[in-house]
């Protein structure tokens, strides 16, 4: 089992910057990559970001060009750094892992809300 636990959400303005955080524990030897979603009300889940056990990432969407995904192996999380947020970033976050075998592990999400 994996446990996959987010953190960071809050409120920011529009134009401004926000880190979240997963923190990944159990058995996390079987795990080949963590990504980063979202969901936004009404909305079905996102998917924003990967990055792979060798630290390679990929980018979808929204992500593209004003987040970064990242991970500090020391600490077993993996950070989605966000920048220029808009209104239509308002969403749960939620962080993913999944295996070579397509399992799949969820954190519970952290919400972030921007606005004015």
């Amino acid at each position: 089992q994996v446990q996959l636990v987010e953190s960071g959400g809050g409120l920011v303005q529009p134009g401004g910057s926000l880190r979240v955080s997963c923190v990944v524990s159990g058995n996390i030897y079987d795990l080949i990559g963590l990504r980063w979603y979202r969901q936004a009300p009404g909305k079905q889940r996102e998917w924003l970001a990967t990055v792979t056990r060798d630290g390679s990432t990929a980018y979808v969407g929204a992500a593209k060009g004003r987040f970064t995904i990242s991970r500090d192996n020391a600490k077993n999380t993996v950070y989605l750094q966000m920048t220029s947020l808009k209104p239509e970033d308002t969403a749960v976050y939620y962080c993913n892992a999944y295996t070579r075998s397509d399992r799949v592990y969820w954190g519970q999400g952290t919400q972030v809300a921007v606005s004015s």
